[in-house]
């Protein structure tokens, strides 16, 4: 059986709306990296933790509707009841949304990847949903390896990013020339 491919992408989540059905520990987990890309988190849950509640943009006190799924970019399903997880998963299909459900891949539209942020970086790592545990481990080993020298070049390469777009005319020119700003700073290879 050939092993299933993700494409990797990064979202810009500011000012979006993102719906989130559960309000225990996994959905805070969900909710404090969504919020900290500035997304506009909806929580539906009977219940939610008292920092879940905090974190959200609107806590829905009710249980899950199909409704809820109305005006939200993509949901995670962060519940332990596999029958909602499921019912939110193919409401989301039927809508042609994108889902995450924790900790059930077959049940996702998209997985999560486990992610180290420092200043502009972002390490993510992803197992393809066989274990998250492992890829938490990689992301922190690979972590480590890249400390704040790397944050620092990427900020000074962001700021030299408009300059040279004025003075290279193509895209190959601006990546050999950054290649090299690379290069001179961490050295080759």
């Amino acid at each position: 059986m050939e092993e299933k491919q993700y494409y990797m992408a990064c979202l810009d989540l500011e000012g979006r709306r993102c719906l989130v059905v559960g309000g225990g520990k996994i959905a805070h987990e969900k909710i404090v990296g969504l919020v900290a890309c500035g997304a506009l988190v909806t929580v539906v849950a009977p219940e939610a933790l008292p920092e879940v509640q905090a974190l959200a943009a609107e806590w829905r006190q009710r249980a899950y509707e199909s409704a809820d799924l109305e005006g939200q970019l993509f949901v995670v399903a962060a519940t332990d009841i596999r029958e909602l997880n499921e019912r939110v998963s193919q409401d989301a299909e039927a809508r042609g949304m994108l889902c995450n459900v924790v900790d059930q891949p077959d049940l996702c539209s998209f997985i999560l990847p486990a992610v180290h942020r420092s200043g502009p970086i972002a390490v993510a790592i992803s197992t393809g949903g066989a274990s998250p545990a492992l890829a938490q481990r990689m992301r922190d080993e690979i972590a480590e390896r890249y400390d704040e020298r790397y944050v620092a070049l990427a900020r000074r390469l962001r700021e030299l990013r408009p300059a040279a777009k004025e003075k290279f005319a193509t895209y190959e020119e601006r990546k050999e020339y950054f290649q090299q700003l690379v290069e001179e700073e961490l050295g080759p290879k």
